[in-house]
């Protein structure tokens, strides 16, 4: 079975309706149940994935954040004059500081862990993440496209089908009507 490099299966299209009946054993109802069953899976992980590029675009304008005021201590790391500054106590409180120059940096792991790193340790670490991140990103948006494309796909094989289906009975009432 084909699939995407992530491996998100391809459906086929069903270009002959007729032929992919005949190959079937099972009863058309059978195989437009499965159909949608197909269509209601790529949904779930169309989801699933909608809601990983949420996280993942909030996720890297924090870290660009974090990585400019990293850049920005490391380039005041040479002058010895204290860096004006105001930071956050509480949702609506601020308060103004004069902070000296470090050579070190806190930052928030997740989980609740915080450790502290060089700053040009803390660098490298978030120019990997901001990579891995925005790598994420591209992926999860080519994936996103794979999945529309695949539920379209379905969704035409489920027309396509189901008014095969119709017409066969419509002929197949015709028939029984003009015998009796």
């Amino acid at each position: 079975m084909e699939t995407n490099p992530r491996g998100i299966p391809k459906v086929q299209f069903v270009e002959n309706v007729d032929e992919f009946v005949a190959k079937s054993d099972a009863p058309v109802e059978i195989t437009l149940g499965k159909f949608q069953e197909t269509i209601a899976k790529y949904k779930f992980m169309e989801i699933n994935f909608m809601n990983r590029k949420k996280g993942l675009e909030m996720k890297i304008p924090e870290i660009k954040k974090t990585l400019t005021v990293v850049e920005y201590l490391i380039n005041k790391q040479e002058s010895d004059e204290p860096i004006d500054t105001t930071f956050e106590l509480n949702d609506t409180l601020w308060a103004a500081a004069k902070v000296k120059t470090t050579e070190t940096v806190y930052l928030w792991l997740g989980a609740n862990v915080m450790l502290e790193y060089p700053l040009q340790e803390a660098k490298e670490l978030l120019e990997g993440k901001l990579k891995s991140a925005q790598t994420s990103l591209d992926n999860v948006l080519e994936d996103l496209e794979f999945l529309r494309d695949q539920v379209t796909t379905m969704e035409v094989n489920t027309a396509r089908l189901y008014n095969w289906d119709v017409k066969r009975r419509r002929t197949s009432k015709g028939a029984t009507e003009i015998t009796a």
